[in-house]
């Protein structure tokens, strides 16, 4: 089984893992966008581009699935990809966890792209899927790049800015962008201090969207199977290896082979 996933930078990571540690048997294509990211800033128009060259590149390699492990593209692109690759090649977007996240009746938070704050297909979600749950919309700007570039300063400082726009009384937060999944430690930090210890519940998509997948293989998770699967990165097309970045993550460092499943 070869699943692949794509992304502008290394946000993919989260997704990539939870694959990893869902079947250690399964092969994994990275297909990442250096030369043209950050993909936020882009015109819907020219982001879809740049995601269909991403994902044309892994197509290349016959996967049997393509998860855009992206909000931004799967908002912008989704629909584009599915009409070119699909049936051939499942494509499995990934959608912010506000549906459970909803789910207990406490206040939500949505840690998102100032892109995607407030967007029409984010106001759409809390519409369709907060089941009257109260919702605070926070952007993060900067913390994206922060966790591209693995600077750890830039992390919490854009950590600490969006903390200070989020409820003190919220319950759950949502991590709607996936790279914000990377940093989810940092995040916990500068919320206990906001929320004054409280216990608050964190909804990534990593998980779901890599379960999801195997799904539409028709598998299921088997995390006991022996750590098998090859790992293809792809950057703007060109075979080459995780960056230097990626290994600063314990996400990146299990991809790689250095380090103990997490999750």
């Amino acid at each position: 089984m070869k699943i692949a996933l794509m992304d502008s930078g290394i946000g993919l990571l989260a997704a990539a893992a939870a694959v990893r540690r869902l079947r250690p048997d399964a092969d994994l294509v990275l297909s990442s966008d250096p030369d043209g990211m950050p993909w936020g800033p882009r015109t819907p128009a020219d982001l879809t581009e740049r995601a269909l060259a991403v994902a044309r590149a892994a197509a290349e390699l016959r996967p049997d699935a393509l998860i855009v492990a992206c909000n931004t593209a799967t908002v912008h692109a989704l629909d584009t990809l599915r009409a070119e690759l699909e049936p051939a090649i499942p494509v499995i977007g990934t959608v912010p966890a506000i549906k459970p996240a909803a789910a207990a009746g406490g206040r939500v938070a949505i840690w998102a792209t100032p892109a995607t704050t407030g967007s029409a297909y984010q106001r759409g979600l809390i519409r369709d899927f907060a089941d009257g749950a109260r919702v605070t919309e926070v952007p993060c700007p900067g913390l994206a790049d922060a966790v591209e570039a693995a600077d750890d300063a830039a992390v919490v400082d854009a950590v600490a800015a969006a903390a200070a726009l989020t409820p003190a009384d919220v319950t759950d937060v949502v991590l709607g962008c996936t790279h914000y999944e990377l940093v989810e430690g940092a995040i916990r930090a500068a919320l206990a201090a906001r929320t004054g210890g409280a216990e608050l519940v964190y909804h990534g998509s990593a998980e779901a969207v890599a379960v999801q997948a195997l799904r539409r293989l028709g598998s299921r998770p088997e995390p006991a199977l022996p750590r098998t699967g090859a790992l293809t990165v792809l950057r703007s097309g060109r075979e080459g290896s995780l960056p230097a970045a990626a290994l600063g993550y314990a996400e990146g460092r299990l991809l790689a082979g250095q380090g103990a499943p997490v999750g």
